[in-house]
C-alpha cells in the first residue's frame, strides 16, 4: 500500500510545466519524484507496514464475521427453500428477523472499520505532505531551480536535475515518523430547534 502524495505540493512550489521552461530566461528546472519518496521515506515505510496490517486485520475479521454467519445463512436458506413459496411461521420469521439483525451489524462494524483506515491514510498522507511542502523551495535553491516538475509529469530527464535524494535526506530528518491512527472525529450534534 503506497502512500499518496498530493501533486497539488509541487504546484504550491512552481507552477511547473514545459512551456513554462521555456517562457522563463534562464530557467533551471528540478525534477522531484514523489511517488519514489511516498515509497521510500523512513516515516512512509513504516506507515505503510503499519496501514497493510490495519488492511489486513479487517481481511481477517472479515472472513470470521462470514464464517460465523454462513452455517445459520445456510439453515436459514434451506428453510425459506423448503417452504417452496409458503409464508414462514413465526418463529421462522423471527429467526430471519434476528439473523438479518446480526449480518446488519456485521456490515456495520466492516464498514466502521475500513472509514478507520481511510481516515488513517489521510492523515498519514496529511502529515507527510505538511512536512515535505517546506522542503521543496530549499532543495530547488540548493540546485539552482526555479522550477520544480513531478518526475511522473516528466518524460525525460537529465539525472543532474533530479533532487528527489536530497528531498528525500530532509523529509527523513524532518520526518522520523507519523501517527497512523487519525484523531478521533468530533462528535457531530444535531441541530436543536426553538
Amino acid at each position: 500500500m503506497m502512500i499518496r502524495l498530493s501533486a497539488a505540493l509541487i504546484a504550491a512550489s512552481a507552477f511547473a510545466t514545459p512551456v513554462l521552461a521555456q517562457q522563463v530566461p534562464n530557467a533551471q528546472v528540478a525534477v522531484v519524484d514523489l511517488d519514489r519518496i511516498g515509497r521510500d521515506c523512513n516515516a512512509c515505510k513504516a506507515a505503510a507496514t503499519t496501514l497493510q496490517s490495519q488492511v489486513n486485520a479487517f481481511n481477517t475479521r472479515r472472513q470470521q464475521l462470514n464464517t460465523q454467519l454462513q452455517p445459520e445463512r445456510t439453515t436459514l436458506q434451506t428453510a425459506v427453500n423448503a417452504l417452496n413459496g409458503k409464508q414462514p411461521d413465526a418463529a421462522l420469521t423471527t429467526r430471519l428477523q434476528a439473523f438479518q439483525q446480526k449480518e446488519v451489524a456485521a456490515a456495520q462494524e466492516l464498514e466502521k472499520q475500513q472509514n478507520q483506515i481511510q481516515r488513517n491514510q489521510a492523515y498519514i498522507s496529511q502529515q507527510i505532505n505538511a512536512k515535505l511542502a517546506p522542503l521543496l523551495q530549499p532543495a530547488m535553491q540548493k540546485r539552482g531551480a526555479n522550477i520544480l516538475l513531478d518526475g511522473g509529469a516528466a518524460i525525460r530527464f537529465a539525472p543532474t536535475v533530479d533532487i528527489t535524494n536530497d528531498v528525500l535526506a530532509s523529509l527523513n530528518v524532518a520526518l522520523p515518523s507519523v501517527v497512523t491512527i487519525a484523531p478521533a472525529q468530533p462528535a457531530q450534534t444535531s441541530p436543536q430547534g426553538r
